[in-house]
């Protein structure tokens, strides 16, 4: 064997059993094997052997570089082996029959918002119903008053799948499913159908403090005989005022239009954060967007199968989200989505 491929050779072992880390390892992998190595820079003396010379000269620096990355490969697996029975060494043992410690951890800040609605709803006779979060184009715009092409589309950068369907972009995706279900007894026995589905929602924007590409609503319909926007405000009302235990919350309706309601509002709430003064959260309004409303537009209960001539109804989408904000003092949107554990720790004592 050449004598320079024998002495680096040797010199390569020598280094080999002095690494002891994989930080090391990787330090003298690419200090012989890359690009600029020193296996590789033999290479580089080959212009000046002959051809026979050469091929003997390439054969032994391949079967050198062979050995390295071979006894590389072996030594990366020894250290982490190594390091992962430091880590198990490291575990503190625990006895597994023993009973589980049940004062550690909180519901995330969304679900206690979400379940405390719930609570409310039910306590006015409302169903809590669950739904998909993978629905057809059908169900999340044309069974809601929006076609194909229709410009409220643009609102709503919509996550498409490669079968057609997509991720729902708001709660309404279950309006029509529910109607269907409760109409037999909206229509033969006179009950007025009152339901709320959570859900979470996605839509590919931009975030700030106030706005997620994933997010929590909550929607809920009220279908019968004489509904009115009476029913809608009082309904809201009475959930805000549980939510926050009426401690200063202002609330204001004013108008807005979703395809799917008619006459269509929009219900803000004073941010909670900066005491309706203005600030990040509310985009300096001294207002929070929480709950677009309104009337149910007849062509939207007519695709249900109900005859809007004969009922009338409302619907929301309360966005949770936002709710757990102003509940929760939370000044960023995004901390809801991070799992940082420092964000969400203040709220362990909330069971």
């Amino acid at each position: 064997m050449n004598e320079s491929i024998c002495n680096l050779r040797e010199q390569f072992n020598d280094a080999l059993l002095a690494v002891s880390t994989l930080a090391d390892l990787e330090t003298l992998k690419v200090e012989y094997l890359g690009k600029k190595g020193l296996i590789t820079a033999l290479l580089k003396n080959m212009g000046k052997l002959s051809p026979e010379e050469k091929k003997t000269f390439g054969s032994e620096v391949n079967t050198l570089k062979g050995y390295a990355t071979d006894a590389i490969a072996e030594k990366f697996e020894a250290l982490q082996k190594a390091e992962l029975q430091r880590e198990l060494d490291a575990v503190e043992l625990f006895d597994i029959s023993l009973p589980p410690v049940l004062d550690r951890g909180s519901y995330h800040p969304v679900t206690l918002v979400q379940r405390r609605c719930e609570e409310v709803f039910r306590t006015m006779g409302f169903a809590v119903e669950d739904y998909s979060e993978i629905v057809t184009d059908y169900e999340c715009f044309e069974s809601l008053n929006i076609p194909p092409f229709h410009p409220a589309r643009d609102m709503q950068d919509t996550y498409y799948l490669d079968n057609g369907q997509l991720l729902k972009t708001q709660t309404s995706a279950a309006q029509n499913a529910i109607y269907k279900k409760y109409r037999d007894a909206l229509i033969n026995e006179g009950k007025t159908i009152k339901a709320v589905f959570p859900g979470r929602c996605f839509r590919n924007e931009a975030t700030d403090a106030c706005h997620e590409n994933t997010f929590f609503q909550m929607e809920g319909v009220m279908v019968g005989k004489d509904i009115s926007i009476a029913n809608l405000i009082y309904s809201m009302k009475t959930m805000l005022s549980e939510v926050f235990d009426n401690y200063g919350l202002k609330v204001r309706l004013r108008p807005g239009f979703f395809p799917f309601v008619e006459p269509g509002f929009e219900l803000d709430i004073s941010c909670q954060i900066c005491g309706g003064e203005g600030c990040p959260s509310c985009k300096h309004s001294g207002w929070l967007e929480l709950c677009p409303c309104g009337m149910i537009h007849p062509n939207v209960l007519r695709e249900g199968g109900i005859d809007p001539d004969e009922y009338t109804g409302f619907a929301f989408g309360l966005g949770l989200t936002r709710l757990a904000m102003m509940k929760y003092g939370v000044k960023d949107i995004r901390d809801l989505n991070s799992g940082a554990l420092t964000a969400m720790s203040q709220f362990t004592d909330d069971k």
